[in-house]
């Protein structure tokens, strides 16, 4: 069982075009603050970064919020968070969440979202964390690309062992549940026993 102190939690910075999204943002908190997990966020005060911040707050959870000096700038930082970390760049950004984090949870979001997501899984993969990352599968958003990692394992450019990496639930509480069940995966046998 991996202790969870802290959750990153990877968010689109739109609201998306359905309330459920917005819904499973605020259910995210809710399931945080009443296991004492605090929220670790890019610091976003609109789209799903400023719901899941809001009902954080609101439901008296704690929320660690990392930004870089360039997105304070336009103004789009909460400024009501207990602790607001600013940093130089993106990749201080997540390097940073990464640090502060024990487990990750993306939710519905963009480019950036994915980008988090893709990064910390391949971070777990090298090595370099054991940390579990999953994705709440709201409204299906995530099929298509759970269903991507499965097309890759299938085309070999993807172990089976490390599709394990990536886990998923429709629900915020049964995603914290299956998180904090995480049994990290062997990711060192990868390099020696691939195909070259």
């Amino acid at each position: 069982m991996h202790s969870l102190r802290r959750i990153a939690v990877f968010c689109g910075s739109n609201a998306g075009g359905n309330p459920i999204y917005a819904a499973a943002a605020v259910g995210v908190a809710q399931a945080l603050t009443r296991r004492g997990i605090e929220l670790v966020y890019g610091a976003g005060n609109v789209g799903l970064m400023g719901v899941l911040a809001d009902a954080m707050l609101a439901a008296g959870g704690r929320v660690i919020g990392v930004i870089p000096q360039a997105l304070k700038d336009k103004d789009v930082c909460h400024l009501g968070l207990q602790d607001l970390r600013v940093v130089g760049t993106m990749h201080e950004r997540k390097a940073l969440m990464v640090e502060l984090s024990d487990a990750f949870i993306a939710l519905p979001g963009g480019y950036g979202t994915f980008d988090e997501l893709c990064e910390v899984l391949t971070w777990a993969q090298l090595g370099l964390h054991q940390k579990p990352c999953g994705v709440l599968n709201v409204h299906g958003y995530f099929t298509p690309f759970i269903a991507q990692i499965d097309h890759a394992v299938s085309e070999r450019f993807l172990t089976k062992e490390h599709r394990h990496l990536l886990v998923s639930h429709s629900e915020p509480d049964g995603l914290v549940d299956i998180l904090a069940a995480f049994v990290p995966v062997d990711t060192t046998q990868w390099i020696a026993d691939r195909d070259v």
